[in-house]
């Protein structure tokens, strides 16, 4: 590994036995070396087999470090989760990706990232990048497609207008600038990386990252449709955006 982290990739998990092992196969040993990355596991308090497969990917050099929720009075929050992770980072990039998103190709996102975090114009101008989300080839239908075109202009033109958006299947944020503003709000159930980025949006220019596209499980989709889930997204973006908080008491797992 080079001597200090280039980018710090922070996975929250919780009961991800399923899929988080096809996302920690992309941090090969020879990868790691390559873009200089350090993996973060998150671990909000798994009661499944998602420890087993963290182990076994320890065993093959896929993951730096873990950091563990404990506290089985009550559930962590995502954001709690990821600013844990956050607090062990020693890079430069905070890289925030969910264990069922899975990158287009690893070797394209990391080389986006690379060439924005090195950008002197952007090293001041832009706090914090995004990326484009879809759903993979092989699951995807025609209202996947619809859908994920639309929230790809969406986010896009929210950053134009200044409020700030990024999906928070992949966030991209500088370290310092995160640390500045106190990271994700750790009381957000839902919202949380809207949240963010709308603060991130006050201090710089958000930069969209066509090449570092990322995959998303359509499992949440596939449980509620798109309507359902819109109407929750828009109603807890409104109360995050004007009260800072969001409508939800607890986000639904989805692990099917």
């Amino acid at each position: 590994m080079l001597e200090a982290p280039q980018i710090s990739f922070i996975i929250p998990v919780l009961n991800e036995e399923r899929l988080l092992m096809r996302l920690l196969e992309q941090f090969t040993p020879e990868r790691r070396q390559t873009y200089g990355l350090e993996v973060i596991i998150s671990d909000g308090g798994s009661t499944d087999s998602t420890s087993e497969v963290i182990a076994k990917a320890r065993e093959c050099g896929l993951i730096t470090t873990v950091v563990q929720h404990t506290d089985t009075s009550r559930r962590q929050t995502i954001a709690e989760g990821r600013n844990a992770g956050a607090a062990l980072a020693q890079s430069p990039v905070l890289v925030f990706i969910n264990a069922d998103t899975l990158p287009h190709s690893m070797d394209d996102l990391c080389e986006s990232i690379v060439a924005w975090a090195n950008n002197p114009q952007l090293r001041i101008a832009s706090p914090a990048a995004t990326t484009p989300v879809r759903i993979a080839p092989e699951e995807r239908l025609w209202s996947d497609v619809l859908f994920h075109a639309f929230m790809n202009t969406y986010v896009q033109a929210l950053n134009l207008l200044k409020i700030g958006m990024g999906r928070g299947e992949c966030q991209i944020v500088r370290r310092s600038v995160f640390e500045a503003i106190g990271g994700y709000n750790a009381s957000i159930v839902a919202g949380e990386d809207f949240d963010l980025y709308t603060r991130l949006r006050q201090i710089g220019t958000i930069t969209w990252l066509p090449k570092a596209l990322v995959y998303e499980s359509p499992r949440r989709f596939r449980k509620y449709g798109y309507w359902r889930i819109i109407w929750r997204w828009l109603s807890n973006s409104l109360a995050v955006l004007f009260w800072g908080r969001s409508v939800a008491a607890e986000w639904e797992l989805i692990r099917e």
